[in-house]
């Protein structure tokens, strides 16, 4: 009888208040619930809340990590692809979503969505996946469909061959550090195809989550020394923001080299030169990182180009990082890729046999735009070999790379051929999407450089425009007394008006008194047209408003 009215009242104290007062209860030192059964039930509340005061709150200790503690070089991490601009244009779509409650209130945005075009995510933008690569992934994802007449012979032929070489014919086992040994050697095969003849070993080649994860590696085994022996890191200006994030990461020293704007953002090896022997001053250069073609510049490097970059690496001594991972990304018909292993190679055993090289490709970009699975490789040559084991050691402790991303990358590497079921299908969709991607190059170069106060150079390559911009004295001021560098200040302003999110050329480093801005040019044409028309109107209302 007394049992159900004592649990009520239980239920009207909250928390640990309640289990204590419980526990009191089956002891038979709670006081009675309210009714024939005890007192009223503020008192018998006021009589538990003395017994539960009898222990004093304790006081909320001080945090053990603070902005104060925590890693300094981490706290120095940037990355303007996903900076504050992309935080904002995600609080505008909340906002958006709420519109019709804010339409009541008065409250309108001038656009109905967010465009990111802030970054190189291909199917975001709306870019088909390629049949071929999504129905070996299928496979190998789901290997009962080996047995589906809905697959071509061709695609399950990859996938068994993949599977057969993991650990328990899964891709959710472990592969070795390196990488899975099959798809290492396709990538050398690959390797070989590309540069028309030139050797590649699969004990150089590492599979990587992402050519980023490749990246940070190389640096992290690179970084050495303090004070004036600090290792340096020479990298382009404008640069994509992965290099200074992980340089200040490893606390390493940034060393910038200009890219020529006046040349098509040419690379130049008298502005080499200059950086280095400045840089010698207060660091130990030893790494030279270029990225061809360029990001967020899409300037293609020509061969003389790379063969002077490779003798001033030989005669400096330095260690090359190749960032190559737009190298299907080639629009300009003057412009051919060539990677650097291939020139390197040409130029003869004096420089093939002791340039040491690090080269890295990707499923991101190109025409699978794959970017989620992160898949990756890197190609290292002229490693002294017990480098060679601290690289796999350091690499050892992340496992491996995920597999998934592993077999994505052995479709790219080794893609359907003249012959096979899968062939014409293939390259109808691949030639459809770089065909799309030239059009659209070319149509944005035309379309900035119709806008009074806009300059875009040729897009040569890669998948972005990265225009330079006038800013007026007057928005310069207000830039200055928002507290923003001015390019941040326009680009939040065209993300507040127009709901277009790009990202701001200081992000990505320029010359000091310059302005620019970074742009994807993957959305569809109707799309993209829309965009760079939003931009030139607002480029237009923006020098009236602080002429």
């Amino acid at each position: 009888m007394g049992t159900r009215p004592r649990s009520r009242w239980l239920v009207s104290l909250g928390g640990r208040a309640m289990q204590r007062a419980a526990a009191l209860v089956r002891r038979g030192c709670c006081p009675r619930p309210p009714g024939p059964w005890g007192r009223s039930q503020s008192s018998a509340a006021a009589e538990a809340s003395a017994v539960l005061k009898v222990r004093p709150e304790r006081s909320r200790r001080e945090r053990i990590l603070t902005l104060e503690s925590m890693n300094p070089q981490v706290k120095a991490v940037e990355y303007a692809v996903r900076g504050p601009i992309v935080l904002k244009a995600g609080e505008i779509e909340l906002e958006l979503q709420r519109a019709p409650e804010l339409d009541l209130l008065g409250i309108k945005k001038p656009f109905t969505e967010v465009i990111r075009a802030n970054i190189g995510d291909a199917h975001a933008m709306g870019q088909q996946p390629i049949t071929f690569l999504r129905q070996v992934m299928a496979l190998c994802t789901y290997p009962n469909l080996l047995d589906s007449p809905s697959f071509p012979e061709d695609a399950k032929k990859r996938a068994r061959r993949i599977l057969q070489a993991c650990g328990g014919n899964s891709l959710g086992s472990y592969s070795a550090s390196q990488g899975v040994n099959c798809i290492r050697e396709d990538v050398a095969a690959y390797i070989t195809r590309r540069d028309g003849g030139v050797p590649a070993d699969p004990d150089n080649i590492y599979l990587t989550t992402g050519a980023s994860d490749g990246i940070s590696t190389i640096l992290k085994i690179l970084v050495s020394g303090g004070g004036k022996s600090r290792t340096g890191v020479m990298i382009p200006i404008p640069q994509y923001p992965l290099y200074s994030a992980v340089i200040s990461e490893l606390d390493a020293i940034q060393v910038n080299y200009y890219l020529d704007e006046d040349n098509c953002w040419a690379l130049n090896v008298n502005e080499l030169r200059r950086a280095l022997w400045e840089a010698k001053e207060h660091c130990n250069p030893k790494v030279l990182c270029i990225i061809n073609p360029g990001n967020p510049t899409g300037q293609v490097q020509n061969r003389k180009c790379i063969e002077d970059v490779i003798h001033f690496a030989w005669e400096e001594k330095l260690f090359l990082l190749a960032d190559e991972v737009y190298q299907d990304n080639v629009y300009s018909p003057d412009c051919k890729f060539q990677s650097f292993k291939k020139v390197l190679y040409e130029m003869g055993p004096e420089y093939s046999s002791n340039v040491e090289l690090a080269s890295f490709h990707s499923t991101s970009k190109g025409y699978m735009g794959e970017c989620g699975y992160r898949g990756g490789y890197m190609e290292v040559i002229n490693l002294h070999p017990e480098i060679k084991g601290q690289l796999v050691k350091l690499l050892s402790v992340r496992l491996c790379p995920p597999v998934s991303g592993q077999a994505a990358m052995d479709i790219v590497v080794n893609p359907p051929v003249p012959g096979e079921e899968s062939f014409e299908q293939f390259s109808r969709e691949k030639e459809s999407v770089l065909g799309n991607l030239a059009k659209k190059a070319k149509l944005t170069e035309d379309m900035f450089n119709q806008v009074p106060g806009i300059h875009c150079n040729p897009l040569q390559g890669a998948m972005y425009a990265f225009p330079r911009i006038f800013i007026p004295a007057k928005a310069l001021e207000a830039a200055q007394a928002h507290k923003m560098a001015p390019d941040m200040f326009y680009c939040m302003k065209l993300l507040e008006e127009t709901g277009i999110c790009v990202v701001p050329g200081s992000g990505f480093g320029q010359k000091e008194g310059t302005h620019h801005f970074r742009m994807t040019i993957l959305p569809p044409v109707e799309k993209l047209k829309t965009v760079l028309q939003k931009v030139k109107d607002f480029h237009i209302k923006f020098l009236e408003k602080y002429a």
